[in-house]
């Protein structure tokens, strides 16, 4: 069986016709199972777009793709456990939770787990299951070995598991806005400034070496992480779902590599070409599966 290909939730703050224009692209173009919807990074987004939820919703359900809502990854004022009980009283879609106050909201009903919850081992991944999870994300700096004991015990749950194989990686989260710091703005007057780095702002060290990246108060990797040469490695595994980050490269053409790579159509080399084409800009690196720190590059990167 291989595995299904899904598009993660938005990271970044684009202009609201910016995200209707490219989610009705991905319902029309991309061969993609299922798309994540909802906010994951900061509640203040929220009131600039939310009305258009279900307009993309039901566009998105329209072409053939499943729908799932996800939830803020950081909750810590009034206005965040505002946005994650909105987003859990959706009762007809389900839920990916991202963070643990979700989990009080969503008892007595099936969810998902995002990537940015950190189920790291078999233990957390026995009591979600419990509570009712029936799919697991598990985070990007996961090894192999780890993937791997995480794939096995999904299945033997009979529960779906989830890895993401392209995009910036999201590493953490902080109670502070680096984008607004970044601009000698506070974090509560912040005047948005985080759209003006549709994929994120680089972060330079002291030698001006581009190091990570910041996107309002998450670091993600500056490398853009590809698993194309590890995608019969992880369906070997036991792995069922492919998730791909959104950017602002052609990401019709991304999800169209990783289905024909799936499928048999293509080696790992011509994927990778492909995604080389479709985000011109990116460095690709695949270091945390091989036990390797995540800037390194490993085989089909080399």
């Amino acid at each position: 069986m291989t595995a299904r290909i899904n598009l993660g939730p938005l990271f970044f703050h684009w202009p609201s016709d910016q995200m209707v224009d490219f989610y009705a692209r991905i319902a029309d173009e991309a061969d993609i199972d299922t798309v994540y919807l909802g906010e994951v990074i900061c509640s203040k987004r929220i009131a600039l777009f939310e009305k258009q939820y279900d307009a993309m919703r039901e566009r998105l359900l329209r072409g053939g793709k499943k729908v799932v809502f996800s939830t803020l990854a950081e909750v810590a004022v009034t206005l965040d456990r505002k946005h994650v009980k909105a987003i859990c009283e959706r009762e007809n879609d389900e839920i990916e939770a991202n963070d643990a106050s979700a989990l009080t909201l969503l008892k007595g009903r099936p969810f998902r787990i995002g990537q940015l919850f950190n189920c790291y081992n078999i233990a957390t991944l026995d009591y979600l299951v419990k509570l009712g999870a029936t799919h697991v994300t598990v985070p990007v700096e996961m090894r192999a070995a780890g993937i791997a004991a995480l794939a096995k015990r999904a299945n033997e749950h009979g529960i779906g598991t989830e890895v993401q194989v392209f995009g910036r990686a999201p590493l953490a989260l902080s109670i502070r806005c680096y984008a607004a710091r970044a601009r000698d703005r506070q974090k509560d007057n912040c005047q948005f400034v985080c759209n003006e780095e549709p994929d994120g702002l680089d972060l330079h060290t002291l030698d001006n070496g581009r190091f990570l990246t910041i996107n309002g108060i998450q670091t993600l990797s500056r490398h853009f992480l590809s698993l194309a040469g590890e995608v019969t490695q992880l369906m070997e595994m036991g792995v069922t779902h492919l998730r791909l980050s959104p950017h602002t490269g052609d990401m019709v053409k991304v999800a169209a590599a990783f289905r024909r790579l799936v499928d048999g159509h293509v080696t790992a080399d011509e994927a990778q070409a492909a995604l080389n084409e479709a985000q011109p800009d990116a460095v690709f690196s695949n270091g945390f599966f091989h036990k390797m720190p995540g800037r390194e590059r490993v085989g089909t990167l080399a």
